[in-house]
C-alpha cells in the first residue's frame, strides 16, 4: 500500500472544513461542554492553517473565526458563491479579462450578489467588466474552488455558457487591465489553469452537446487523494 502525503492544498481544505464544522456547531449549541470541544477543533484548524500559510498566530486566527460566528441559521457556515461566464462570439472565440489585482487572464467572474439570480449576476458582471452584452444559454460547470485549487477560501463556482449579443469591448477601469476575445489556440500566456476548463468551454461555444462539469463525490469526502 502506497503512502499518501497531504499537500498544502489538502491541508488548507481540511483546516477550512474543520473550522466550518466547529463554527456551525458553536452557532447551534449552548452546551458548555460542546462549546469547549468546538473551540478546541478551531484551535487545531488554526494550527493547520498556520502550518500552510504562516504569517499569523493561531490564537489570532481562532479569534477571527469566533468573531465571525453567528447563532442559529446565521451561524451555519457555508461556502461563498461565485459566478463565471463563458461568453462566445460568432467566430467561436472566448471573452476573457485580464484581472487588475493579479494580471492573470480568465473568463469574467464575480461574487454572487444578494437579490440577483446567478444568471442575472452573469449578465451584470459581463457588462460591467467588459462592456459586452450577453444572453445566458445554460450552466456548464459547478465547481469546488478549493478542490480545484483556484482559491484558498471555501467557495462554489457556477459557470454559465453565454452568447455575446451586443456592446463594445471596454475594460472596467478598476477591475480589469484588458479584455478581449480569444481563440482556443491563442489564449494569453497568463491564462489561469486552461488545462481543466478551456476545452470544455470552447466545446460549449461551438454548440457541442456537453455535460455539466462537476466534482464527483469522494469516499470519504475528506480524504486527500492526489487525484481528487
Amino acid at each position: 500500500m502506497s503512502v499518501r502525503r497531504a499537500d498544502e492544498r489538502v491541508l488548507l481544505r481540511w483546516a477550512e472544513a474543520l473550522s466550518a464544522t466547529a463554527r456551525t456547531g458553536l452557532g447551534f449549541t449552548d452546551n458548555l461542554y460542546e462549546r469547549e470541544r468546538f473551540k478546541e477543533v478551531l484551535a487545531v484548524a488554526a494550527d493547520i492553517r498556520t502550518h500552510v500559510e504562516g504569517g499569523f498566530h493561531p490564537e489570532d486566527q481562532v479569534q477571527e473565526w469566533l468573531d465571525r460566528t453567528g447563532s442559529g441559521v446565521a451561524g451555519y457556515v457555508t461556502p461563498k458563491i461565485t459566478v463565471g461566464a463563458v461568453v462566445g462570439n460568432e467566430r467561436n472565440e472566448l471573452l476573457m479579462i485580464q484581472r487588475a489585482d493579479s494580471g492573470v487572464w480568465l473568463y469574467p467572474t464575480g461574487w454572487a450578489d444578494v437579490g440577483y439570480s446567478p444568471a442575472e449576476i452573469v449578465v451584470k458582471e459581463v457588462y460591467e467588466e467588459t462592456g459586452i452584452e450577453c444572453e445566458v444559454i445554460r450552466p456548464i460547470s459547478i465547481l469546488d474552488g478549493q478542490r480545484r485549487a483556484f482559491t484558498r477560501i471555501p467557495l462554489v463556482a457556477l459557470v454559465f455558457h453565454c452568447r455575446a449579443i451586443g456592446g463594445e469591448l471596454r475594460p472596467h477601469p478598476l477591475e480589469c487591465l484588458d479584455v478581449g476575445f480569444f481563440a482556443r489556440d491563442a489564449l494569453p500566456e497568463a491564462t489561469v489553469n486552461p488545462d481543466w476548463w478551456a476545452d470544455h468551454a470552447f466545446a460549449a461555444i461551438r454548440g457541442e452537446d456537453i455535460k455539466v462539469q462537476f466534482d464527483a463525490p469522494r469516499n470519504p469526502p475528506w480524504r486527500g487523494d492526489p487525484e481528487s
